[in-house]
């Protein structure tokens, strides 16, 4: 019998976004993601290999219940270079803050959402 580990195929990511549309556009043509169209023009995003950490939260919801909460960054290999050709894309960047676990960006998509990069210094799974 496969564990639960092998049966698990892979992750399916939601962003909520002011402005789908224009979020959408943005991730295809300037991260350049493959895509799929699902259907009327809905496009699901191919995400590079992924990993997931478990973090401890103190946010409840008043039932006395944790909620599960998730941030997404995506990761890169060089933080410079990600800014760099950001920058040739007209796409602004934060500056590079450090972190124990890596160096952070982020950047603005045109629904106004901001999205993390981080080049991480710790070991990871991928």
């Amino acid at each position: 019998m496969a564990e639960m580990g092998e049966m698990i195929r892979g992750a399916h990511v939601l962003l909520f976004s002011k402005d789908a549309d224009a979020d959408r556009a943005f991730v295809q043509n300037v991260l350049q993601f493959r895509a799929v169209d699902a259907g009327h023009g809905w496009l699901i995003f191919a995400l590079p290999p992924s990993e997931m950490a478990v973090h401890p939260a103190d946010v409840q919801d008043g039932t006395g219940v944790p909620e599960l909460q998730a941030s997404l960054y995506l990761m890169c290999s060089d933080i410079r270079a990600f800014i760099k050709s950001m920058e040739a894309k007209e796409v602004v960047c934060s500056s590079i803050a450090t972190e124990r676990w890596g160096l952070r960006t982020s950047m603005r998509l045109p629904s106004g959402g901001e999205l993390g990069v981080y080049q991480p210094t710790h070991p990871t799974a991928i």
